[in-house]
């Protein structure tokens, strides 16, 4: 059993909501990525998505591509998104880091090559925002040979009959982004997403996580209600945004801890 579904199993078995931060690996700083990675962990986080920095994040709104942007411009290519998790993983054996990002990362790297060394690196899952369902085979062959996850991505706008297949296909856990837009761009109908989580979790056979839209410890106990896990990222990448040094992971740690309270303190 892989380190995701063992933090999954264990979640479930506690009838405990995931809490899921993401962050842009290389931002607020190259060297602040691993400190706010294990504050984070220590203020609460279940798993941590950990973004690959690229020139053209068409799924993310303009906090997260002006991260990016700056990660990039310090040079947070994929060989140092990989080095800030095998160095993480010198002090956290447990919490699992799925990286999320774009297919032409992995293309430029090789897929098995990209594949083994995340492997070695200590990921646990990848979440690619541009891979389609329909072409998602010789990828998930490639990371399960690893032991990595093909983390998969359903929306409002997913017709049935892919909403079937990425039920049928998913691994570690489903990401269900609460409305047809870019990450950070509109407020959320907790009681519309409700609804589909609802659907969703009955034909998943994974956890289903909501995302896109989650913004402080109202809305995460909000959609915590009706998903197994919230992510959040635009509202904690914002306010790490102009930090630097300690003040980065001290600050990241202060956004996660109200979110951590208000998921368990949310009826089960």
């Amino acid at each position: 059993m892989t380190r995701l579904d063992q933090r999954l199993d264990a979640l479930r078995a506690a009838g405990r909501k995931a809490l899921v931060p993401f962050i842009t690996a290389g931002d607020p700083s190259l060297e602040a990525t691993v400190p706010v990675m294990r504050a984070l962990v220590q203020a609460g986080a279940d798993v941590i998505e950990l973004g690959v920095p690229f020139s053209d994040p068409m799924a993310d709104g303009p906090v997260i591509q002006r991260s990016s942007e700056r990660a990039l411009a310090r040079g947070a290519g994929l060989g140092y998104v990989l080095g800030c998790v095998r160095e993480f993983r010198q002090s956290d054996a447990d919490t699992p880091v799925v990286l999320m990002g774009y297919l032409n990362p992995v293309e430029i790297h090789g897929v098995e090559a990209f594949a083994a060394d995340a492997a070695r690196a200590g990921v646990d899952g990848v979440l690619l925002v541009d891979l389609p369902p329909e072409e998602a085979d010789d990828y998930r062959r490639a990371f399960s040979g690893h032991g990595l996850a093909l983390v998969s991505l359903a929306a409002p706008t997913t017709p049935q009959a892919r909403m079937a297949r990425l039920c049928e296909q998913a691994q570690g856990y489903l990401y269900y982004v609460s409305y047809a837009g870019v990450t950070g761009a509109a407020q959320l109908d907790a009681a519309d997403v409700g609804r589909r989580l609802g659907d969703l979790r009955r034909q998943a056979r994974v956890p289903v996580f909501a995302g896109f839209g989650i913004r402080d410890a109202a809305s995460a106990a909000a959609v915590a209600r009706h998903a197994d896990g919230v992510v959040v990222g635009s509202a904690l990448v914002s306010g790490l945004t102009n930090a630097s040094g300690p003040e980065a992971a001290a600050q990241a740690s202060a956004f996660l801890r109200p979110l951590r309270a208000a998921l368990d303190a949310a009826p089960r």
